[in-house]
């Protein structure tokens, strides 16, 4: 009786072919295209469960500004706080830009402070941006992705309202729209 559930021609050393040995060339890449893919889907997967905050506080930061002025969100506290994600390669955050601009000077006499966080952009093309734009407003760089993590933005532009307690009032997922923006700072600053 045989004790080996194997039939016979299995059992035998696997052929060799001369001068074979390993993974070519081009399978390692393959192998290394297929672990990167599943890396980045992990990521997004993991991501996913992280939701923009929509309501309740606002997540505290302090950024440094393009103009070396040190801003913290909590000490903001009783103004309206407009916390724009953009990037100088966003195509719609060129669009949304000067929305925004114009909602600054329209409404920075009226307890109103806009912040514009530069996502995952070099220093040079957020500066090259905002001079474009006339952006007057401060903005800083979101060095090391901190602040856009804390919101777990999922791209740009995303923009977040916060009220004067510190609450947020409106996320927009996408491009700011002035009618959207403007329906919103009204009710905020006639809540008091």
């Amino acid at each position: 009786m045989n004790d080996n559930l194997l039939p016979p021609d299995l059992l035998e050393d696997p052929p060799t072919t001369p001068g074979r040995r390993g993974l070519s060339l081009s399978s390692i890449v393959l192998l290394g295209a297929i672990v990167i893919a599943a890396a980045i889907v992990g990521l997004a997967l993991a991501r996913q469960k992280q939701t923009q905050p929509t309501a309740g506080p606002a997540p505290d930061f302090i950024v440094t500004t393009f103009d070396g002025q040190t801003i913290s969100l909590s000490d903001l506290r009783g103004q309206v706080v407009v916390v724009n994600f953009w990037a100088s390669w966003c195509i719609p955050c060129k669009d949304e830009a000067p929305v925004l601009q114009a909602a600054w000077e329209r409404y920075r006499d009226q307890d109103v402070v806009m912040l514009g966080v530069a996502y995952v952009d070099t220093p040079a093309n957020s500066l090259a941006f905002i001079d474009e734009y006339g952006i007057t407003y401060p903005n800083a760089s979101d060095t090391g992705t901190r602040v856009s993590d804390a919101y777990h933005i999922t791209g740009v532009p995303e923009t977040f309202i916060v009220d004067r307690d510190g609450n947020i009032a409106q996320y927009f997922y996408a491009q700011v729209t002035e009618p959207a923006l403007t329906e919103i700072l009204d009710t905020l600053i006639q809540a008091g």
